[in-house]
C-alpha cells in the first residue's frame, strides 16, 4: 500500500501543489496510528494498516518535488531529507517495545501521535504553500496507460530504474532479516543482533547525507556505485564473519550500501522535465517500491531452501550486477 500510494501522490501533487498532500500524509498516519490503537478486531487492525500504508506513502514522493523546488543541490537535501527514515528506525523501535512491554501494544502504535502532531502543527504553520504544476489538468487524464508506460520505457529511466529495484530488494530484504540472520547464522543473542541492527542504521543515516552531497558534488552514477560497491564487499564480510573487527567493518558497509536512494533519487529527478516530476517521479517510486519490496519474500524462501549464506550472498551477487551495468553505462559515454 505505501508503494502504491506513491504515483497518485505525485498526481494530487501536480493539481494541488505539494504542501496540502504533505499534510494530508502526516495528518493521516497519525489519526490511522490512534485509530489502529483503538481497533477492536483483527480484521478492522489489518484494514488501518493497509490505509496507514496509503496515507504514509503520499509523504515521500511529494517532499522529494518539493524540495527539488526549493533547492539548487538536490542530492543534499535529499540526502538529509532521507536520514529521517534511518534515524525513525533506529529510535522508534526503541520506544514502542519500551512502552509496548509496560503498557501493551495500543499504547506503543498510539506514540506516533506524539510526534505526528507536533510535526503536522509546524508544517502547516511554518512552510509556504507552492503553486502546483498543473491545477486545471482533469485528474483522469494523469492515470492514462499510454503516457505512463511511454516515461518509464525511456532508456534514460529504465536504466535507472532496473538499478533501483534491485537496490531496493536488496535493502528491504537487509530491513527484514539482518538481525535474523546474525542470530540464525552465526548465533548472535538477540541483544548482539539488535546492537548490531543499531549500528547498522547509525551508518545507513550519515550515508544519506554523504551519499547525496556526493552526488551534486561528482555524478549520481559515481555515488550510487560507490554506495553498492560498499554492498559488494560488505555482504560477505557479514557471512564470513571472521571476528569482531571484520563483522564491524561489514556492517558500517552494508548501512552504506542501502543508502544509495539519497543518489538514485536524484538521477530521476535529473531525468525528468519539471512539469513530469510529480507523476513521473511517483510513478518510478511505486514500480521500485512494490517491485522491491519482494525482498523479503525472496531472501526469505532462498534461506528456508539452501541457507541464511546462500540467501544474502545472493545480495551481494545483485549489486555485483549493478555496479557491472554502471561501469558499463560509464564506459559507453553515459548513453543512459
Amino acid at each position: 500500500a505505501y508503494g502504491l500510494a506513491q504515483f497518485p501522490s505525485g498526481v494530487l501533487a501536480d493539481r494541488y501543489g505539494e504542501k496540502p498532500i504533505i499534510l494530508l500524509a502526516v495528518g493521516g498516519t497519525t489519526v490511522l496510528s490512534l485509530l489502529l490503537a483503538l481497533s477492536p478486531l483483527y480484521s478492522v487492525f489489518i484494514l488501518g494498516a493497509i490505509a496507514l500504508g496509503c496515507a504514509a506513502g503520499l509523504h515521500y514522493t511529494v517532499a522529494t518535488t518539493l524540495l527539488s523546488r526549493t533547492f539548487d543541490d538536490i542530492g543534499t537535501a535529499l540526502g538529509t531529507h532521507s536520514i529521517g527514515g534511518p534515524l525513525a528506525g533506529l529510535i522508534a523501535p526503541v520506544m514502542a517495545a519500551g512502552v509496548g512491554f509496560r503498557y501493551g501494544w495500543r499504547p506503543a502504535i498510539a506514540l506516533t501521535a506524539v510526534v505526528g502532531v507536533p510535526i503536522f502543527v509546524l508544517f502547516a504553520w511554518r512552510i509556504r504553500p507552492t503553486e502546483p504544476r498543473r491545477p486545471s489538468k482533469p485528474l483522469s487524464e494523469r492515470f492514462e496507460l499510454r503516457p505512463l508506460v511511454e516515461l518509464v520505457s525511456r532508456p534514460t529511466v529504465t536504466f535507472p530504474l532496473s538499478i533501483a529495484i534491485a537496490g531496493t530488494y536488496v535493502t528491504q530484504a537487509l530491513l527484514s532479516f539482518f538481525p535474523a540472520f546474525l542470530i540464525a547464522f552465526h548465533g548472535y543473542t538477540p541483544t548482539a543482533a539488535g546492537i548490531a541492527f543499531s549500528v547498522f542504521f547509525v551508518c545507513r543515516a550519515i550515508s544519506q547525507i554523504v551519499l547525496g552531497r556526493a552526488s551534486d558534488t561528482y555524478s549520481r552514477d559515481a555515488a550510487i556505485a560507490v554506495s553498492m560497491s560498499a554492498g559488494v564487499i560488505g555482504i560477505p564480510l557479514v557471512i564470513v564473519d571472521s571476528g569482531s573487527v571484520t563483522m564491524a567493518a561489514g556492517i558500517v558497509l552494508v548501512g552504506v550500501c542501502s543508502s544509495f536512494f539519497a543518489a538514485i533519487d536524484p538521477r530521476f529527478i535529473d531525468a525528468l522535465s519539471a512539469d513530469e516530476r510529480g507523476i513521473g517521479f511517483g510513478l518510478v517510486r511505486t514500480v521500485y517500491a512494490v517491485v522491491g519490496a519482494s525482498g523479503s519474500v525472496g531472501v526469505g524462501l532462498t534461506a528456508d531452501l539452501f541457507g541464511w549464506g546462500v540467501a544474502f550472498g545472493t545480495l551481494a551477487l545483485l549489486l555485483f550486477g549493478c555496479v557491472l551495468a554502471l561501469a558499463g553505462n560509464y564506459i559507453t559515454g553515459h548513453r543512459y
